[in-house]
């Protein structure tokens, strides 16, 4: 706004200037800022007060002062009701950006590492060729994902808290393995055991079930409920390395014994 008064004015005066009419002027608004070449600013800056415009100067930047949009500085109230008025815009900033939070860009390194401290290294997309579903063996493995523990074997689904960085069907590589067991022997990490790793894969980021918060002040009419759904992803384990896993025996087929049905005279 404060823009386009300062070109008007400056058109005014020009209209009144270049015109040989000064009466002209009540019937021209405005002139194009196209209009304003270099040659014509340059004769503003040697004009002298005339009795046609005794309020003309030869300062162009007089009309972009008389009309600025900010308020004068005058008074030391003044300065104190700018300086308060801040304040509070300043509380309210801070606390939008409290609430909100900023959208950071990770670098591949800062992912992997960030990915490492929760438990987890991703690898790449699914392929068709992987083997999802393998027949049952058994060996349980404990793993750490975050601060949370899980019992798992092969087959099995899990829903931990929402992992960054994986977007579903994303093999994952879970590096803290803290046991591994089988029928046979059992391995204790010291925490963390080195050399075992378990393959899984995302199917699904979901959210929990929504827990109601409610709060009340007895005799204070103070009553706040608030919901709460938690993100999780799902991830379903495909293979457990690190331990020797004994040979599933086939189970025995055992034949039917024949029934002989005794009818039973009346």
């Amino acid at each position: 706004m404060a823009n386009r008064r300062c070109v008007q004015t400056l058109s005014r005066h020009l209209t009144y200037l270049l015109s040989p009419n000064p009466s002209s002027l009540h019937s021209l608004t405005s002139i194009s800022p196209q209009t304003l070449t270099p040659q014509i600013l340059k004769s503003i800056d040697t004009l002298t007060p005339s009795p046609k415009c005794p309020n003309v100067t030869t300062k162009i930047s007089s009309f972009h002062r008389h009309f600025c949009s900010n308020r004068p500085i005058n008074s030391d109230d003044d300065e104190e009701g700018s300086e308060e008025e801040t304040d509070d815009d300043d509380h309210d900033v801070e606390g939008l950006e409290s609430n909100i939070e900023p959208s950071r860009e990770y670098t591949p390194e800062e992912k992997e590492h960030e990915a490492a401290e929760i438990g987890y290294k991703v690898i790449g997309p699914l392929q068709k060729s992987d083997r999802v579903f393998k027949p049952y063996e058994p060996v349980f493995a404990v793993v750490q994902i975050g601060s949370h523990q899980f019992k798992v074997s092969n087959g099995e689904s899990i829903f931990t808290e929402k992992l960054k960085f994986c977007e579903v069907n994303d093999k994952l590589i879970l590096n803290k393995v803290l046991l591994l067991g089988s029928t046979t022997q059992t391995i204790i990490g010291r925490p963390i055991l080195p050399d075992a790793a378990v393959h899984a894969f995302v199917e699904e980021h979901a959210l929990d079930a929504k827990v109601l918060i409610f709060k009340k002040k007895r005799r204070k009419n103070y009553r706040r409920t608030r919901g709460h759904r938690q993100e999780l992803t799902k991830l379903r384990i495909t293979d457990i390395q690190g331990i020797e896993k004994p040979e599933v025996a086939p189970p025995l087929k055992t034949e039917k014994k024949g029934v002989k049905k005794v009818a039973v005279a009346a």
